[in-house]
């Protein structure tokens, strides 16, 4: 009697579809879902801009109707806001007076950063760490605990009531975040780099112009952002020391040149906001590659 032949069970064409039809609509689901979570936190990262955009051309009647459609122009756009904001106010002054503060501050930040940084990166040794830790929990320290002692070096300066008074301020509070911030960066750079270059004939100085610093690019472009942003958006120090009109930046000068009394100039204090608030997001846009690298390569390998 022949011994039974047992073949291996083939599966069936039919469930070999049916499978692959599942594997499909799961990840047409995984896609669904990690899509929809997207544009939801898209959306509503747009909203506060085109909130500000509708609310530029609006007029008063429509704007202040709760019977109006917020989202629409229930009656025809309007510059008139536009026009008091440029007309009414020394808003282009407050433009001109912020990117000098912005300007001084961030070659200030980088002049005094970089060579901090790579110091107590490559030459402080074992203590370097500890006080670049030092350093960083000055940034800690909230301005309204400073805004008073400082209120006496800007008097003893003779730049009270001036723009210069944030020119001296601002980088007590840059210098010790990008100092900390670039050294993490310094460390994620191998030392060998720099000694090849020294063992070719440049000086400590040359290899660090020639090596560090094109190698650093990311992390010198995020100190430049985010002065930048601390410059843009800082109150405190601009209303404690500057109060002559002429000498305010966007942060302070909007909020006291509109907001007069209990009436809200709410279409122009939208219409300043958003002229600031675009270009600098166009600008985050543009160098956000580089800005997270000069965050997380530091974080990651120092």
């Amino acid at each position: 009697m022949a011994a039974p032949v047992y073949r291996a069970s083939l599966p069936d064409a039919n469930e070999l579809a049916r499978e692959r039809r599942r594997a499909r609509l799961r990840r047409f689901g995984g896609r669904s879902v990690l899509y929809s979570a997207a544009s939801f936190f898209t959306l509503f990262a747009a909203l506060p801009f085109a909130w500000m955009l509708l609310t530029v051309f609006k007029q008063n009647a429509d704007l202040y109707d709760p019977n109006h459609n917020p989202f629409l122009y229930n009656s025809p756009p309007t510059l008139d806001n536009v026009r008091l904001l440029f007309e009414q106010t020394q808003y282009a002054t407050f433009i001109r007076n912020t990117v000098f503060v912005s300007v001084f501050v961030v070659v200030i930040t980088l002049v005094a950063t970089v060579p901090a940084a790579y110091s107590l990166t490559r030459l402080a040794g074992r203590w370097g760490e500890s006080l670049g830790i030092a350093i960083f929990l000055v940034y800690l320290i909230p301005p309204t605990l400073l805004f008073i002692p400082l209120s006496r070096v800007v008097a003893e300066l003779g730049v009270r009531n001036s723009w210069w008074a944030m020119v001296v301020v601002y980088p007590s509070f840059t210098i010790p975040f990008c100092t900390w911030l670039l050294m993490g960066f310094f460390k994620s750079i191998p030392w060998d780099i720099e000694e090849q270059a020294m063992i070719d004939g440049y000086s400590r100085l040359g290899a660090i112009w020639r090596t560090v610093l094109p190698v650093s690019i990311p992390g010198l472009l995020t100190v430049v952002v985010f002065s930048l942003a601390l410059t843009l958006h800082e109150f405190v120090y601009a209303l404690a020391f500057v109060t002559s009109s002429a000498e305010k930046t966007i942060s302070i000068g909007v909020t006291t040149e509109l907001i007069r009394g209990d009436v809200y100039f709410w279409q122009s204090l939208m219409a300043a906001a958003a002229i600031v608030a675009i270009p600098v997001a166009i600008l985050y846009n543009l160098f956000l590659d580089r800005f997270i690298a000069g965050f997380t390569l530091g974080a990651v390998k120092g």
